[in-house]
């Protein structure tokens, strides 16, 4: 086949442009790089079948493609927090760019909304049903309202197009990849626990979030393009919940760090309790996560560790 992967040369997007030339098809990876880099793929740009286009999403284009992954947007505070107004452009002209090219090409079209589409939740475990507790004006609105609006303009086209639409809501995904200053809680831990500098919770560590392997995430997102009939909304996450604190004293344990744990402000709009509800994926896709965090995070704490030993990252 013919992919387009948006936002190919991010975390996500780079593991999954390389599962998808490795298995034979013809992979179009565009990206602005203002979130990714291309030293994550510079492995697949010798590729006979990998192509990538360094263009912004919210501009339009035309490519011959029989089905597209749609993951182009910057999904970490610190970054989509750096240009908010482009970020509420990327997720709604990217949308509908990318919904414009399917229909052209009667493609099949994913996209990888997030779990920020339920905010702050008032319902534990988030299952796909719950309409969610989002701050229309908060600093974090510009990825939260802009992906719920995403939603919106999938299911409109294939309401009233026909166009064949996949949507999957993924929460915390880590591993190998990851960018080292995206701000996340597993980056940011290891980072600073491979330094011996202390590792910074933000408020009083008990809030949650349940941590899905990179691998884990992309086998559900490639079995959701697969699965017929099946448009979602899906949850693609590991039920497995821990408090922040319980994961900084998993990371120093793990990488032998003599570093402490400090409290500092709560960040704005933070979700307090983060956790899917699977069943849904289970049932349609047959998917749920086989690597657990400890092993995950061995995975994720080899591959900072030589990033700082070949002095990748400082």
């Amino acid at each position: 086949m013919q992919i387009l992967v948006t936002g190919g040369a991010g975390f996500i997007g780079t593991h999954l442009c390389r599962r998808l030339v490795a298995e034979g098809n013809r992979v179009f990876c565009l990206d602005n790089l203002s979130s990714g880099s291309l030293d994550n793929i510079r492995d697949l740009l010798e590729h006979p079948d990998f192509v990538f286009l360094r263009q912004d999403v919210t501009e339009p284009f035309d490519l011959p493609v029989d089905r597209i992954f749609h993951l182009a947007c910057p999904a970490s505070p610190v970054y989509y927090q750096k240009d908010p107004v482009h970020t509420g452009k990327t997720s709604v002209l990217g949308a509908l760019n990318v919904l414009e090219l399917a229909r052209k090409n009667q493609a099949r079209v994913l996209l990888t909304s997030t779990s920020e589409v339920y905010g702050d939740p008032f319902v534990h475990p988030q299952r796909e049903e719950y309409w969610g507790n989002v701050n229309p004006n908060g600093i974090r609105s510009c990825y939260d309202e802009g992906k719920r609006m995403a939603e919106t303009l999938f299911f409109d086209y294939h309401r009233q197009y026909g166009v064949d639409i996949r949507v999957v809501r993924i929460f915390n995904t880590y591993g190998p990849g990851m960018q080292p200053d995206d701000g996340r809680v597993v980056s940011n831990f290891i980072i600073q626990a491979l330094k011996n500098e202390d590792l910074a919770c933000y408020g009083d560590g008990r809030q949650t979030r349940s941590l899905c392997f990179v691998t884990d995430t992309l086998e559900a997102l490639i079995r959701m393009m697969d699965a017929e009939g099946v448009t979602g909304p899906v949850n693609v996450g590991n039920p497995d919940e821990k408090t922040v604190l319980e994961i900084a004293k998993l990371v120093l344990q793990k990488t032998g760090s003599p570093a402490k744990i400090v409290f500092g402000p709560k960040a704005m709009d933070d979700p307090q309790r983060r956790c899917p509800d699977i069943t849904l994926a289970k049932k349609v896709l047959h998917w749920q996560p086989t690597v657990d965090l400890d092993e995950g995070l061995a995975h994720t704490i080899d591959f900072f560790a030589k990033c700082l030993e070949h002095q990748i990252i400082r």
